[in-house]
């Protein structure tokens, strides 16, 4: 029997807030279960931009963005710099997938940025075992910071009895006018602007 109730260890253990679950969000040995909701995840390219008030916030392109393009989308705030040093900005490659968090309890977005999950992900897709993502779980966990972090991503099988509770809240979620695409406009994907 675990030591913490589970409202406590949720709020120790903590992987996102909100609609969002972040893999750099998670803590250095921490993991967290998840079940894809969607087959087709949105692909896009992100640079964060700083405001002048040191609030920071995600850009998002379609398509590659130019340096340029960067900066006219961004208005008063400005790229983090890339590797290229100045006059370059930090942008992605990134996936957003709405998820099912079993730690929530509750439909969350996925984004990953992180080359390692993407590759890891790529190749479970690949494996004829798993021809169809959306019906098995997945384990993400994060072991380091900074740039000793590694993750790791494995596929589970579904915990039983959570289908019907899975179902109902993306069924939720979508009656309630859930759009993935929204977050290339900057708005929420769980409401309208």
């Amino acid at each position: 029997m675990a030591f913490l109730s589970k409202t406590a260890s949720t709020a120790v253990n903590a992987s996102a807030g909100g609609n969002y679950l972040s893999p750099s969000k998670l803590s250095d040995g921490g993991s967290v279960r998840f079940a894809l909701l969607s087959d087709e995840p949105l692909e896009f390219y992100e640079s964060w931009g700083s405001a002048p008030d040191g609030s920071s916030k995600p850009f998002r392109f379609d398509v590659e963005p130019t340096y340029e393009d960067v900066i006219a989308d961004m208005g008063n705030y400005t790229p983090r710099e890339g590797r290229g040093g100045l006059g370059t900005a930090d942008i992605k490659f990134c996936i957003a997938v709405p998820v099912f968090n079993f730690e929530a309890g509750a439909v969350q977005v996925l984004s990953i940025s992180q080359k390692s999950i993407l590759r890891e992900l790529d190749a479970i897709s690949q494996e004829e075992d798993y021809t169809n993502l959306t019906e098995w779980d997945f384990t993400l966990s994060k072991k380091g910071a900074g740039l000793t972090t590694e993750y790791k991503l494995r596929p589970a099988p579904r915990k039983k009895g959570t289908d019907a509770t899975i179902s109902a809240a993306w069924e939720e979620a979508k009656s309630n006018n859930f759009q993935l695409d929204r977050l290339l406009t900057g708005g929420n994907p769980f409401k309208a602007d």
